[in-house]
């Protein structure tokens, strides 16, 4: 190995340290005083729940660890966005799990805890897996109410998904283990089967305190809306649990129990580990954003054997398409060459930008994987399509929409992984998270931008520097450079897999060694969902 394959790997790693370091943090919650006081009351903590309630042989895929990290500083915090989901498996089945953290602000939800509870619905709608919600809330955070209430992406989508799904025959299973408050209480009464636990669980529109001010009654929680009023009176609840790990070892039983999902005919024969050594992945893959690589040699370390079957090799180099599997799942992969090669006609390809060759055998590409019913995974370093007069003479937007369309109109499984740059258009061709995957992770590395970081301040510096020259002021080199560094410095911030996974723009961040297990299981979970539709691009530009 060379200093410069050493220097990478010192990079990488150090990176992946730190991303461990944030999750140890995310892990505790509301912190230790916090948990003390759920324990004291004889609750599990989240993640505990989650623990007894999954196959302990069975992996784990958190969605949105980080979501809400650095955000809610005001309002104290909100890690993890107050609530633990993920994919797992229950009993055998794979499942969504769903867990309010009553260690953060007593479980209340927050704008980013309503945005990832509607995206494990989305994930459990969209491969009909069943549900499990381990309700522990106070209902909506008050002072943000405004943000939460009412609009179509906030808190009540969640009941519409909840009746949605019901319909739909997916499997929505609720345990009551803590609060569960006004409209919050509509979730586990809207799933298909609830239980609640004698003592700690309760359910009620109206809590005691806004009761008497409401009507003046004078009642407890426990008479108003515990596990007996619920079970035995109002017939709410469907089963009485006496703890936390009765409560979740019922709910085993009942997934033991499941009929089994219909298959959508994804194809798999039996998994081999890549031959090409997996962790060379953080030599090879440069320490710079700015530096060349060859990205045949990141798939050839994802794919099962490190057998890569490459589509149109001499054509349209700067994306490379080809068949492989992964964890034995026949895949089509679409990723981005940031090696710079040299065309037939004799021009340089920049890496990471698509070009108009590059982006018409890509749409051919996804258009047979549709055909051949093979899920496709997108692997991201992309700094956008190519400008200037020439690409734009040659159709570079024509060829940039059709493969936008084909991304975008592809029915079967997507999944996309940020490795490297995500800039620009180039995030909708590569399938960023408006179009729909399946799953979207980030590595480390990723950064994700209108573009680059360079580019993005100088642009912002002229527009900066000539509206303060407008304004009569002087601005000298000095201030210039003032400028400049502010603005890189805060819009670098703002790119990093971090700022994206807080806001749910991506689902989480991965060491890259956990990729295959990222795609492998997202293909489970989309082998349950059959495709109902024909794949048809419509109109476009030929």
């Amino acid at each position: 190995m060379n200093l410069e394959f050493n220097q990478n790997e010192d990079v990488n790693k150090q990176a992946l340290a730190a991303l461990k370091h944030r999750l140890k943090n995310v892990y505790q919650g509301g912190g230790a005083k916090a948990a003390e006081k759920q324990k004291a009351k004889g609750k599990m903590l989240a993640r505990e729940r989650i623990n007894h309630l999954l196959d302990a042989e069975r992996p784990w895929l958190e969605i949105g660890a980080t979501a809400a990290e650095g955000m809610y500083a005001e309002h104290g915090g909100c890690p993890s966005a107050g609530v633990v989901a993920g994919i797992g498996y229950v009993a055998g089945r794979q499942c969504v799990v769903v867990a309010n953290d009553a260690t953060v602000k007593a479980g209340a939800w927050f704008p980013m805890t309503a945005k990832k509870n509607l995206r494990a619905q989305e994930i459990a709608m969209e491969n009909r897996l069943p549900i499990i919600y381990l309700v522990d809330s106070a209902g909506v955070y008050l002072p943000m109410q405004d943000e939460i209430f009412p609009d179509k992406e906030h808190f009540g989508r969640i009941f519409r998904n909840n009746a949605r799904m019901s319909s739909e025959g997916i499997v929505q299973l609720a345990a009551i283990m803590g609060s569960c408050v006004a409209g919050g209480a509509y979730l586990p009464i809207m799933s298909d089967e609830a239980m609640i636990v004698d003592g700690t669980g309760s359910v009620f529109l109206a809590g005691s305190y806004l009761v008497k001010s409401a009507i003046g009654e004078s009642v407890d929680n426990e008479t108003l809306g515990g596990a007996t009023t619920h079970c035995e009176i109002s017939g709410v609840t469907d089963y009485k649990q006496p703890d936390d790990k009765t409560c979740l070892e019922a709910i085993r039983s009942i997934m033991d129990k499941l009929g089994k999902p219909k298959d959508a005919g994804f194809d798999r024969i039996k998994p081999a580990a890549p031959k090409l050594d997996e962790r060379e992945i953080y030599g090879i893959l440069p320490a710079s954003r700015e530096k060349p690589y060859d990205m045949d040699e990141i798939i050839r370390r994802l794919l099962d054997d490190s057998d890569f079957e490459e589509y149109k090799a001499g054509y349209g180099q700067s994306i490379i398409c080809g068949l492989g599997r992964v964890e034995g799942w026949a895949v089509g992969v679409v990723a981005n060459q940031r090696k710079v090669v040299k065309s037939k006609k004799g021009e340089m390809q920049f890496g990471g930008v698509i070009y108009s060759d590059a982006a018409d055998k890509a749409t051919r590409f996804i258009m047979n994987c549709n055909q051949k019913k093979i899920p496709l995974v997108f692997l991201q370093d992309v700094t956008g399509f190519m400008v200037g007069s020439r690409a734009e003479q040659g159709g570079i937007i024509k060829d940039g929409a059709k493969m936008v369309n084909a991304v975008a109109n592809s029915v079967v499984p997507k999944f996309t992984i940020v490795i490297g740059n995500s800039y620009g258009a180039g995030n909708y061709a590569m399938c960023g998270k408006a179009y729909d995957p399946r799953l979207i992770f980030a590595w480390p590395s990723a950064k994700i931008a209108v573009m680059g970081g360079s580019q993005a301040a100088k642009t912002l510096l002229q527009i900066q520097t000539v509206s303060l020259m407008n304004a009569g002021a002087e601005v000298d080199q000095q201030q210039q450079e003032a400028l400049l560094k502010e603005i890189t410095e805060r819009y670098d911030q703002q790119t990093t897999p971090y700022y994206a996974a807080a806001r749910l723009w991506v689902d989480g961040i991965i060491d890259p060694l956990d990729t295959r297990k990222v795609i492998s299981m997202g293909i489970e979970a989309a082998n349950q969902a059959p495709i109902e539709r024909p794949f048809n691009v419509g109109v476009i530009q030929t």
